[in-house]
């Protein structure tokens, strides 16, 4: 059978596997699956269990709801998960058995992160309240019109919205009744929690300083459960995260830094020696990411899982990220380190069985969207799990990239890839679109892009690439845009394009297209009132204007900072220089403004000015907003706007290209 090219609307037939969960007993594991239903346009996400030796897979949860954040109890008896059946994420538990899920807690609460005690009584949530809220009942919102009253700075957020001076707190459900205790700190947000072995006490992650507002960290607590003892791990001057104990309990292990290139900091592996209270960088010398800083738009509803222990309190597990790929490593108390699943793909899931040394691991590939594959780190065997999207990689034709490496202006090696039009054929010449990651702290990754395939399959070779900035590349490559938006990440980018101009002759050199969006979309803005080359030009959820960013957006006032190396106050010229809206007399590059009218990351203000500038100059121009929409539209808003987003995008860049 032949097949056919790739169209925005299959979205709709994609399905992602995802926050794989091991048994206490290795044999089994539970993972979410995702689907849109397409009639009603809602995602879908419900779980199924896998029999890791006879790969049967039986769905455990069923309905047009999402059931997220599987989590076996240590004894292995139950299952605790969440749903949004009753409108918000509510806390179930079921038994490991299969049969009816039980609901803890109540409709008006909407919990998350849920953690299991060692003993399997009990279970760790995360909750958002109010300081008038109370477990029982949480205030009911006012249905006429209410001032919302300010009086802090980060008073937004793009994830939830208006905060409303709610705070994350943490509690304790019994796992039988669904009681809940909560464990105070009301005043502050606390999350990231995790039960010592012997369930005496629980670590977690807060910002407890007087001005959290300008003392922009997150510290490491230990609360004793019995006398309620707190003790801050870390020392205030930093970002940390996940933490986890050693089984022996003689380790608290947690990922971050301290803040020494601000937001462009690689993340390493700490430990806290819990009997000197000694605290070290164990990566200190590693020039890794240890995270998972890849993008896409498919994958959503990854769950980073931090370090996960060895039984024997030895050594841990973790992934880290490096030349656009995403790996498994392994490190001993003794300083060894060892890649013990590290190819050309994205690592987004692990669940480790620590007895065994097994793993489930969730794979993303340019061709290969999304499943689930079995590993022994010991032996190396290797079983694919799922085919979750066989029927649909059967029925269409994928552009699979081919990696690249060029020299930017000063020398410096830069990576991407190149992707081949569907149907290519020796000889012809073909439009070429760049595409820029937003970040600018992330990386383009061996994973499955939707965006660029639907590209590829309309008849068009796509370029993207890793200028610096971007992750996986050391931490002086990170850094190095900072305070230089504009300027030689500018520069990398048209290296690039002057590289693939030289090196394939199927390209086009008078239809070239450029897309990003967030910094990409920045960068967009920055490349056409910088150079006429482009023919068009699509920018997404973008910066046009520093000075107003600087206000309007949830992290404008110090994000900024960080990375402009200016504020608004005295620094108003060095910000208006990195705008683009100062050169918007020089764009002669038709471009089309998609925008999320609900973004509080990069404002919708920002296109509005961008356009009716554009408009007032008589430019070629059109903007789409999207309503409801925020930063993540194109990664997991709402699925009708996704496809209307990449229809957006493919229909003018046919119509310029």
């Amino acid at each position: 059978m032949e097949k056919r090219v790739i169209a925005a609307e299959d979205l709709y037939k994609l399905k992602s596997v995802n926050d794989p969960q091991m048994s206490p007993c290795g044999t089994k594991a539970v993972y979410v699956e995702t689907s849109i239903q397409e009639e009603k346009h809602h995602y879908i996400s419900n779980l199924f269990l896998l029999d890791l030796k006879t790969g049967e897979k039986v769905q455990w949860t069923f309905g047009e709801h999402r059931n997220t954040s599987p989590r076996w109890s240590p004894d292995g008896s139950r299952l605790a998960f969440l749903s949004s059946r009753s409108g918000k994420n509510q806390l179930y538990v079921m038994s490991a058995g299969g049969g009816e899920a039980k609901a803890l807690t109540e409709e008006h609460l909407a919990v998350s992160q849920p953690v299991w005690s060692p003993d399997s009584a009990s279970i760790l949530v995360s909750l958002a309240l109010a300081p008038e809220d109370t477990l029982e009942k949480a205030k009911e919102e006012d249905k006429q019109p209410q001032p919302l009253v300010v009086e802090d700075m980060r008073y937004k957020s793009d994830a939830s919205g208006f905060v409303r001076n709610k705070k994350r707190q943490l509690a304790v459900a019994d796992a039988e009744t669904g009681k809940l205790k909560l464990l105070g700190f009301r005043e502050y947000d606390c999350s990231d929690a995790a039960w010592s072995p012997d369930g005496k006490a629980i670590v977690f992650t807060s910002n407890m300083t007087d001005d959290p507002d300008q003392n922009l960290i997150s510290d490491v607590y230990i609360l004793s459960l019995d006398g309620h003892d707190l003790t801050k791990l870390t020392n205030s001057n930093g970002f940390y995260g996940h933490p986890s104990w050693s089984p022996d309990g003689k380790y608290v292990s947690f990922l971050g830094h301290e803040k020494e290139y601000l937001g462009a900091t690689f993340s390493k592996i700490w430990l806290s020696d819990r009997e000197t209270g000694e605290l070290s960088c164990y990566s200190a010398d590693w020039d890794v990411h240890i995270s998972d800083a890849a993008v896409a738009d498919f994958i959503s509803g990854s769950v980073y899982p931090g370090l996960i222990w060895t039984e024997d309190s030895q050594g841990f597990y973790f992934i880290l990220t490096d030349q656009g790929n995403t790996g498994v490593y392994y490190g001993s108390l003794e300083g060894q380190t060892v890649p013990v699943r590290f190819e050309n793909e994205h690592v987004y899931g692990l669940s480790v069985h620590v007895q065994s040394h097994t793993a489930v691991l969730g794979i993303s590939r340019p061709d290969h969207p999304s499943d689930l594959y079995f590993f022994d780190f010991s032996t190396g065997e290797n079983r694919q799990l799922t085919s979750i999207n066989e029927a649909f990689l059967n029925e269409v034709e994928l552009s699979v990239p081919e990696a690249i490496a060029y020299k930017a202006e000063d020398g410096l090696e830069i990576h991407g890839w190149i992707m081949k039009p569907a149907g290519y054929e020796e000889g012809e010449k073909y439009p070429l679109v760049l595409e820029i990651h937003g970040g600018p702290h992330a990386m383009y990754a061996n994973t499955y892009f939707h965006e660029f395939q639907m590209l590829a399959a309309s008849g068009k070779a796509v370029l993207y690439t890793n200028p610096r900035g971007s992750h996986g590349y050391g931490q002086h490559f990170v850094d190095g845009v900072r305070g230089d938006y504009g300027g030689s990440d500018y520069t990398d980018l048209m290296s690039a394009v002057d590289y693939a101009l030289n090196t394939y002759d199927f390209i086009d050199a008078g239809r070239l297209g450029v897309t990003g969006g967030s910094y990409g979309g920045f960068m967009t803005n920055w490349i056409v009132g910088h150079t006429n080359r482009f023919k068009a030009a699509v920018t997404q959820r973008s910066i046009s204007n520093w000075i107003s960013f600087y206000g309007v957006s949830d992290i404008g006032y110090y994000f900024t900072e960080w990375e402009l190396g200016g504020n608004l106050i005295d620094d108003f010229e060095k910000l208006w220089h990195h705008s683009p809206l100062k050169y918007v007399k020089n764009v002669e590059t038709p471009l089309l403004i998609l925008h999320g009218e609900k973004d509080y990351r990069c404002p919708v203000e920002q296109a509005e000015q961008l356009y009716i500038a554009l408009k007032q100059l008589k430019k070629e121009t059109k903007l789409v907003r999207f309503p409801e929409a925020n930063h993540e539209l194109s990664r997991s808003g709402h699925p009708k706007l996704r496809i209307d987003r990449l229809n957006h995008i493919k229909e003018w860049f046919d119509k310029y290209l």
